[in-house]
């Protein structure tokens, strides 16, 4: 159990990276994609698998997920957030909208700990209140 966590996490920081990347470079999917696993060809498949999901689901819906992120921040514009903030609400909103068995609490407890790694502490706060937020307006338990 804890290899596969280990390897779930993995994929998430580093769909993290490529919705980053996307979103820095206004960059379409395939080439985002192409690129980054270009430097990465030793990652195993089933990181790189759930990896690439994530980052498909993210980029496919993203006007929904960006929308129900947007709902739950009235206070803030998504161009005013830091770009690792709002890439890893939208890989948080996407894991729920994408992969409905993985609980809420999971799903939030993975972006809390990236964004620990990757982020400010006041950012791990403003992420945990979002991503509750939407999880909740979603029905996720």
């Amino acid at each position: 159990m804890a290899a596969k966590s280990g390897k779930r996490r993995k994929s998430r920081e580093m769909a993290l990276q490529m919705l980053f990347q996307s979103d820095m470079g206004k960059q379409n999917e395939d080439h985002v994609r192409k690129t980054f696993w270009a430097e990465r060809s030793t990652v195993d498949q089933e990181t790189r698998e759930f990896s690439d999901d994530l980052f498909r689901v993210a980029q496919d819906r993203s006007a929904e997920i960006d929308g129900l992120i947007q709902k739950h921040t009235e206070h803030w514009r998504m161009d005013r957030m830091s770009a690792v903030d709002r890439n890893l609400l939208r890989l948080g909103v996407a894991e729920f909208l994408g992969f409905p068995k993985t609980p809420r609490a999971i799903v939030i407890n993975e972006a809390l700990d990236i964004a620990h790694r990757y982020s400010s502490p006041e950012s791990v706060q403003f992420i945990n209140g979002v991503l509750d937020s939407v999880g909740k307006e979603l029905g996720r338990k």
